[in-house]
């Protein structure tokens, strides 16, 4: 048989074994089987509510005394006592350290001696000028020689006024051995001790600082400033300030203080808050958490945080209708605080929403909600907390 005859024979043979197969498969008069629907999908969900939503502004600082100084002595000398407890509270003018006042005792003694030297000395010139006087106008004396009593008793004058003044200088550096306390506040350790040798302005004998009220200094982005300045100009700006761990301890205060200047290099500008610091809890140098309230967001539409999806088009949540059914909305988050979200855009009060079980859900899914998500009450903060 030739090759092209057995080519035709082995096609119609294929065929028609795919034809068998074709009809042996599927029946005639069957259907393919339906699908079976979906069972809806488990969700936990919120409704979104009106509220006030405070704006605030995360950043991190640090303590530092409202007035901070190092104690040095105005006067070379030797310690004799630092009566002071390290580490303790002080009030103003209390002593914390004492000099060898022996020196200038002795030079105060020297200039009041001085003194009355030069007093004695004054009051016979002017019993000589009075004398003389009466002798000119006697005529027994010429007027040279009264104008030479009178230059007298002025050198007189002067020596006096220059040994008062040599004794104010004394007695000041006899007090410039005791250092005391210029303001209420913390001492540190103890720089110098009994015996130590201290040179004027340069011996550093001990820190103190005020820290009652105490400032936290922070820095936040220059983008903020507008804003910040708008708000502290109003009503000036409060901040919230928290330690790490410490959540439950709050302490708050307006800004004293912003700088005239942004940082080029950070491109941040710094500011400081004062604390009252009534108990003396914050330490200057200690970490802290600083919220600013900019504003707050009057009748907000907020929902729990979690409800806030991120896509490549931006937020959305999923809505589920009053048939059960989701559907995706796109949303405009205009804050976020303490685990609630303000959406600006996108949802309205009453609508519901997932907030938990995303990962499920696609558009026009049916869902059967579990109720509200644990640990949420419907509240969220209030502004400024």
């Amino acid at each position: 048989m030739r090759p092209r005859a057995l080519l035709i024979i082995a096609t119609v043979l294929v065929l028609g074994a795919g034809a068998v197969y074709q009809f042996g498969a599927i029946p005639f008069g069957k259907a393919e089987p339906e699908k079976k629907p979906q069972p809806p999908v488990p969700v936990t969900v919120a409704r979104a509510s009106l509220r006030d939503m405070p704006v605030i502004l995360e950043v991190v600082g640090r303590g530092e005394a409202h007035e901070s100084i190092t104690l040095k002595s105005r006067v070379d000398g030797q310690v004799i006592e630092a009566p002071f407890a390290e580490g303790r509270r002080v009030a103003a003018g209390d002593v914390l350290i004492r000099l060898d006042p022996a020196d200038f005792k002795a030079r105060q003694a020297q200039a009041e001696a001085n003194l009355a030297r030069d007093q004695a000395l004054l009051r016979k010139a002017r019993a000589d000028v009075t004398r003389y006087q009466a002798l000119r106008e006697q005529g027994f004396i010429s007027e040279e020689k009264l104008a030479e009593i009178r230059a007298i008793a002025e050198a007189a004058e002067a020596a006096v006024a220059a040994d008062k003044a040599a004794l104010d200088l004394a007695r000041l550096q006899l007090s410039y051995t005791t250092l005391r306390a210029p303001f209420a506040g913390v001492v540190g350790a103890k720089l110098a001790h009994p015996g130590a040798t201290v040179k004027i302005n340069e011996t550093e004998l001990v820190s103190l600082n005020r820290i009652r009220p105490l400032y936290v200094s922070f820095a936040v982005p220059e983008k903020h400033l507008p804003r910040i300045r708008a708000a502290h100009d109003k009503a000036g700006v409060q901040v919230r300030v928290t330690l790490p761990g410490h959540d439950d301890q709050a302490f708050s205060g307006p800004i004293r203080f912003i700088d005239n200047a942004v940082d080029a290099a950070t491109g941040t500008i710094r500011m400081k808050a004062e604390l009252a610091n009534p108990a003396e809890t914050l330490t200057p140098g200690q970490y802290m958490s600083v919220g600013l309230v900019l504003d707050t967001l009057r009748g907000a539409v907020v929902v729990p945080t979690e409800a806030v999806q991120q896509g490549p088009e931006g937020a959305f949540v999923y809505v589920v209708g009053a048939d059960a059914g989701t559907q995706v909305r796109r949303v405009e988050v205009s804050a976020q605080r303490d685990g609630w979200s303000a959406v600006a855009r996108g949802l309205a009060e009453g609508e519901t929403v997932v907030t938990d079980g995303h990962s499920r859900l696609v558009p026009g899914a049916r869902v059967k909600a579990r109720g509200a998500e644990p640990g949420k009450d419907g509240k969220p903060p209030a502004p400024g907390h």
